[in-house]
Parts: C-alpha cells; structure tokens; sequence
C-alpha cells in the first residue's frame, strides 16, 4: 500500500478518486528508468487529441519541462518542479494568468502532472547547506515518467490512424475523379444508359460528406463510390461489347448470305411450322456472373429481412437465403420464377434480390413480375445488383424520400 505517496490540493481544490488513482499508480513505476523528457513531451503533441489537450496546455508543459535541469527524468534528480507563475507566463509565452490555471488544471486532469502542494500553497524548495534539493512543493513530472510507455503507444495510434485516414482520403479522391470522368465521357459521347440518374447518385454521395469528416465518414463514401464506379465500368463494358458482337453478326450475315443464299428460309419458324418440322432451340445465351456484395453491405441496405430470419438476426448467408424463401412466399413470388432466378443469377444474389424488393415493396405492384425481369436482365448481361443496393443505402440513410 503506497498510502505514503498520496497528497491533496491546497485550497478550495476538491480532491478526487481520480486524482488518488494516478498517484498510486505514478508511485508503482519501475523507479531506476529515466526518459528522454522532449521525447515524451513530442510522444504527448502527437496524442494531444486522445486527452483533449489544447496546444496552450502544451506550451505550459513545455515550460515546466524547461524548469527542469536535466534531459532525462528519473528520480535521482527529483521530479518536482517549482516555479511561479509569473515564471511559468515568461515561458509560456506570456499567457495570462488565469489561462495559465486552467491549463495546468488540464494537464492534472489528463494525467500528466501531479500537484505536490505545500502548506501554505507556495511552490519552493527545501536545500541542505551544501546546495541540495532536499524536498520540493510545485508540480511532479512523476506521471510522464510512468507514463512514457503508454504514451509512446498512443502517439504512435495516432500517426497510424492520421496515416490510414490520409490513404482514404487520397482513394477516395482518385475514385471521385474516375466516376466524374467517366460520367462526363458516357453524356459527351450518348452512352446508352440513365446516366442524369447516375450523376444524382455521384452527387449524392458527395452531399454526404460533412465539412470536416472523420475517418469513419470517408470509408463509407468511399466503399460506395468505389461501387458506383464499377456499375458504370459494367455498363460500358457491357455496351462496347455489345457494340462489337453487333458489328461481327453483321459481317457474319453478310458472309452466310453470299455463301448459301438459299438457306434464309432456315431463319424462319414459320416455314418450319408449315413443314411440320420442330423449331430449333434458341441458344441460352450464357452472361457473365454477377458481382458477388459483402453480406454486411446487403444488411445495410436491406435491414428488414432480418426480420424473417431464424431468430431474428442474420450471420451468414445460408441465414439470408433462408430468410429470402420466406419473404419470396410473402410477397407472392412463384417458386419457379425464384428457381428461375436462383439459376441465372445464384442463390446468394437472388436472395439479394429479394432483400431488395422487400425494401421496395410499397413502391413495386408485382414482385414476381419485377424479379423475372430482373432475370431476364441479368441472363441477357444488362442487369448488377450495385445500383439496387446503393438505392436502398441511401433510402435507409434519408437521402431518398420515399413517396407514400
């Protein structure tokens, strides 16, 4: 028990359990250490914001740590340092006096220095005769040498996260410069699509962003940024490579016309009919898969489906596709035309599908209609679940109005 190393304010200062606890903790510390008092000091600028420090209230340390005689704190020289206050303003800075309270009271209630009060509230020092400072009263350095492993993590927290933040930042930037430029290229060159549409949500996700956002606030822009810049790269896609099979079909028509001119009729089901013969098949045509989304994005976007999961809650994706039968029931969905969507979009998407025709349902008069044009749409290649989930984040989030 270190009852010993506990001292109280002079005055009308109050005395706190808070205040007891750094002491006792302060007086547990490995005694033969000492550490570079400006290293600590630039360890505590870097974490300022974690004990919401004011640069004054670090120019105060600065100036106790000035008064100081030594480079390294340790306890052979003592800990205590003892100036006034018309001392401690001088280097400072000049700051007033009652600025100067204040900001030392913060440094005490942040924990990194120790008032070590005489009887009469005086700071000064008792010497032997030949010079030594026997006992000192004023303010105890004792925590920032306990502290200074502590502190040399948290500074280091906070370079990493300034580090990461300036990353998201920059991506987000870049992603913000794609999705502009591509827009710009589709309107300028009539890129078949609603890209007025596109452009609304681009500035949507623009007017979320506050005037001083926080890490938290650029991650969430930048992972739907980064979604809408990959639908709009899909859609191109989709188009120039409609654009070149639509230029081979015509040099292949050309090429079979020259080449057997009297086989045309084998292009029409009607002769075949006629002569009692069975139509060909169309060929399926095979689309590319659709793009797989985090499930903690989907639940994002289409929280009400949980409701139909077992137990209330969704983990994982057979708990999704679980909760998507019944919702499919619900909403008056045929069995085939959910098979059918199972098996040109995937029973994880399909069950995304119908979270997101849930969310809509008030707006949507048939879902068994609207999910077998979506199928039809996504066998054909023209059809990502991007778009629907961004819609349902921002209706969740209020930057849609939903019409009653």
């Amino acid at each position: 028990m270190q009852s010993g190393n506990v001292t109280t304010p002079f005055g009308r200062r109050p005395m706190t359990l808070a205040l007891v606890k750094g002491q006792l903790e302060t007086a547990e510390r490995n005694a033969s250490k000492s550490v570079d008092k400006w290293k600590v000091f630039r360890d505590v600028c870097e974490a300022k914001d974690v004990f919401g420090l004011q640069d004054r209230s670090l120019a105060v340390l600065h100036a106790l740590l000035s008064f100081y005689p030594d480079t390294d704190l340790s306890d052979e020289n003592g800990l205590v340092v003892f100036p006034s206050n018309a001392q401690l303003s001088i280097r400072a800075h000049g700051i007033a006096g009652t600025t100067l309270r204040r900001h030392l009271a913060a440094l005490v209630d942040a924990g990194l220095i120790q008032r070590r009060d005489s009887p009469n509230g005086k700071r000064y020092a008792h010497r032997s005769r030949g010079g030594e400072i026997e006992d000192a009263f004023g303010f105890s350095l004792a925590p920032m040498l306990a502290r200074a492993v502590e502190l040399a993590g948290l500074a280091q927290q906070v370079a990493e996260e300034r580090l990461r933040f300036k990353r998201a930042k920059e991506a987000l930037t870049l992603c913000r410069r794609d999705v502009r430029k591509l827009i710009s290229a589709a309107m300028e060159e009539g890129a078949d699509g609603d890209w007025a549409a596109i452009e609304a949500m681009y500035l949507g996700l623009l007017a979320r962003l506050p005037r001083f956002p926080r890490r938290a606030d650029v991650d969430a822009v930048l992972e739907e940024m980064q979604m809408l810049r990959e639908e709009i790269v899909h859609l191109l896609e989709i188009q120039l490579k409609a654009e070149k099979t639509d230029g081979n079909a015509v040099q292949d028509g050309c090429h079979i016309q020259n080449s057997k001119p009297d086989s045309i009729h084998e292009l029409e089901p009607s002769s075949q009919k006629e002569q009692g013969e069975k139509p060909r098949p169309e060929p399926k045509r095979i689309a590319e898969p659709l793009k797989a989304f985090p499930l903690a994005l989907v639940l994002k976007a289409c929280p009400e489906i949980g409701d139909y999961a077992p137990g209330g809650r969704i983990d994982h994706w057979r708990e999704l596709m679980s909760a998507a039968v019944v919702v499919r029931s619900m909403l008056g969905v045929s069995p085939s035309a959910y098979q059918e969507a199972c098996e040109v979009m995937g029973p994880e998407n399909a069950a995304v599908a119908i979270a997101c025709i849930l969310e809509r349902a008030g707006h949507i008069n048939s879902a068994g209609g609207y999910l077998r044009d979506l199928t039809r749409k996504a066998a054909r290649g023209e059809f990502g679940l991007g778009p629907m989930l961004m819609a349902a984040i921002r209706a969740n989030s209020g930057g849609e109005k939903r019409s009653a």
